[in-house]
């Protein structure tokens, strides 16, 4: 853990009042008896940077014999990034990973040219009451690598840069920010990270990526003197300088973004592709149930069942 000066703006606040450029209010779902909100896409914008997919599962409170059950389900195209502030599920995939996430590590899924997955409670946190709370991303991967060979990393809490400044802690996700490079391998240029803010503490968005975005987890901000509240989604003009504040109650935020993908990309269903063509492969193969033969296999350990491909 360290002491990081970057992260303590200078004052006078330079900030832009033009700076927001989208507001994205998530839209609420209901998956069974659990709720997540939606940010990502949205009609005002599908992208900030490579995320293209961003939901914010829960906080959920689960009775004794109750979670969630996430069947097998394929994904092509993309990066799934899992992050938890709260509880904990089980992780299984068709490239042979078993992995338990806790809160404050990372489950990174690389997709490539196929992948399928379960994420599941286990029976051990079904003996008693129990909560979660996270937040589940989807990165669009650059093209030259949309059909590489799928790829798992799972990155525990203690391995991701900390870094601290007067009211502010920063826990980098993915990516590069502020100095700090994360563990993950990546394949486009990123930041991802989870900033915790005492009561009116100011820190500033770094000003050395293309895109960037700010969504607020617990309490409030400001940027240039706007107020935004839980579960808002702010997307920055590029270049200009941010900074932001924090409300009379502290704030705890995910900021977000990268470089912009070369080209714009196609969403159907669990897929992402720079192509329809390559959507309707991996809807063939899915709906075809072909498993080891083609571009699915079911995840080991968990073969009982999948989620079929939907009619539309």
């Amino acid at each position: 853990m360290s002491w990081n000066p970057a992260l303590t703006p200078h004052m006078p606040d330079p900030t832009n009042p033009d700076a927001i450029e989208t507001v994205i209010v998530p839209r609420t779902r209901d998956l069974g008896g659990f709720e997540v909100r939606r940010a990502l896409p949205a009609p005002q914008r599908q992208m900030v940077g490579p995320f293209i997919f961003f939901d914010q599962m829960g906080p959920a409170e689960f009775l004794t014999g109750q979670g969630i059950d996430v069947r097998p389900h394929p994904h092509i195209g993309l990066g799934t990034v899992t992050y938890l502030f709260q509880g904990h599920f089980h992780h299984r995939d068709s490239i042979g990973t078993d992995q338990v996430i806790l809160p404050g590590a990372v489950n990174w899924m690389v997709a490539g040219k196929g992948v399928t997955h379960s994420e599941r409670t286990d029976s051990a946190a079904r003996q008693g009451p129990h909560s979660l709370f996270g937040i589940q991303t989807w990165m669009a991967l650059p093209e030259a690598v949309e059909d590489r060979a799928p790829m798992f990393e799972h990155h525990g809490a203690g391995t991701l840069p900390v870094i601290e400044a007067e009211g502010v802690t920063l826990r980098l996700i993915l990516g590069t920010a502020y100095g700090e490079k994360a563990p993950a391998t990546l394949f486009s240029d990123t930041f991802y990270a989870d900033v915790a803010l005492a009561p009116g503490a100011r820190f500033p968005m770094p000003d050395d990526h293309e895109d960037r975005g700010i969504y607020v987890i617990e309490g409030a901000v400001k940027i240039a003197g706007q107020e935004f509240e839980t579960s808002r989604m702010m997307v920055l003009r590029p270049g200009d300088r941010v900074t932001v504040a924090a409300g009379p109650a502290g704030a705890r935020l995910l900021i977000l973004g990268g470089a912009t993908m070369g080209g714009p990309r196609y969403v159907w269903w669990n897929f992402v592709a720079s192509s329809r063509e390559r959507i309707e492969h991996a809807k063939q193969e899915w709906a075809r149930g072909a498993w080891g033969e083609g571009l699915f296999s079911l995840p080991r350990g968990d073969t009982g069942d999948f989620i079929p491909l939907p009619a539309r």
